[in-house]
Parts: C-alpha cells; sequence; structure tokens
C-alpha cells in the first residue's frame, strides 16, 4: 500500500512540475502562442504567422474539434502525447500530423470553407467528400511547411 501511494504521489508531482514547466494552463486557452510554448512548434507557428489564415483562424479552429467534450478531450490527449513526445525527443522531424490530427482539420476545411466550395461549382469539388482538402491546400494553414503537412497524406 505505502509503495502504491509513494508511485503515485511520485506520478502527481512529476505531472504537476511537467504542467507548470510547459505552462499547460495556456493551453486551455485559444491563444496560438501556447502552441509555440515548445520550440519544437516555433516552425509551425512562424509558418501560421505568414499564412493567409492568420486574421481569421488560429490554431485550435484547424487542429481542434468543435464541442466542448471533444474538444478539451483531444487537447488533453494532445497534451499528455506531446508532453511525453517532448520530453523524451521521440519524436520524428519533421513533425508530420498523424490522421486522426488530418481527419480533423479536414473536417474543420469543410466546415469554415464549404459554402465558397459548393458555390464554385467546380465538379473536382463541389459536393465532393472524397478529395481531401489538405491534400491540395496542406500549406496554407503553415505555408512554407507544405511538405510536412502533405507527408502520409494517403494514409
Amino acid at each position: 500500500m505505502i509503495g502504491a501511494v509513494a508511485l503515485l504521489g511520485a506520478a502527481l508531482g512529476l505531472g504537476s512540475y511537467t504542467f507548470a514547466y510547459a505552462r499547460g494552463w495556456a493551453y486551455l486557452t485559444d491563444d496560438p502562442q501556447a502552441c509555440a510554448n515548445c520550440h519544437v512548434m516555433n516552425e509551425q507557428y512562424d509558418g501560421w504567422i505568414k499564412s493567409s489564415h492568420r486574421s481569421v483562424a488560429v490554431c485550435n479552429d484547424c487542429h481542434v474539434p468543435s464541442g466542448m467534450v471533444a474538444r478539451y478531450a483531444t487537447k488533453a490527449r494532445n497534451g499528455f502525447w506531446h508532453s511525453y513526445y517532448f520530453t523524451t525527443g521521440d519524436f520524428p522531424e519533421p513533425i508530420r500530423a498523424l490522421p486522426a490530427s488530418r481527419a480533423t482539420a479536414e473536417v474543420n476545411c469543410r466546415r469554415c470553407h464549404d459554402p465558397v466550395v459548393e458555390a464554385m461549382g467546380v465538379p473536382s469539388h463541389a459536393g465532393s467528400r472524397d478529395i481531401s482538402c489538405i491534400r491540395c491546400h496542406g500549406s496554407v494553414g503553415h505555408m512554407e511547411l507544405a511538405s510536412t503537412n502533405l507527408a502520409d497524406a494517403s494514409r
């Protein structure tokens, strides 16, 4: 019993320290600078600063689902895994979006842009759910990071 309590205390202490050190409370907001708390994301943040979306969307608008429960569940899951990978240094360079992250971005692209796409009436876009927005427009949110955004888009 003492060992279990000590282990729980160590986990809570380490988790609290990591949360404070990484300024975890910032992730509860929509402030894009929270995404650059970790130096690993500076290139993505700098790309967003230069992008056309800077004036209309923050990181969470594209990378987190809408709805309070889904939004904070995703933020908690991503926060845990980001902390783990950045603490251990066990992540690929360049950073690439996972399939679930690409799916969230795809839904959010369509949420904002469907009225425009439908109005265009272009056969390759109008009414199509089979074509991926980020396959062709992956560089929009992060400009020069097109190859990072598009990597493994077929998965």
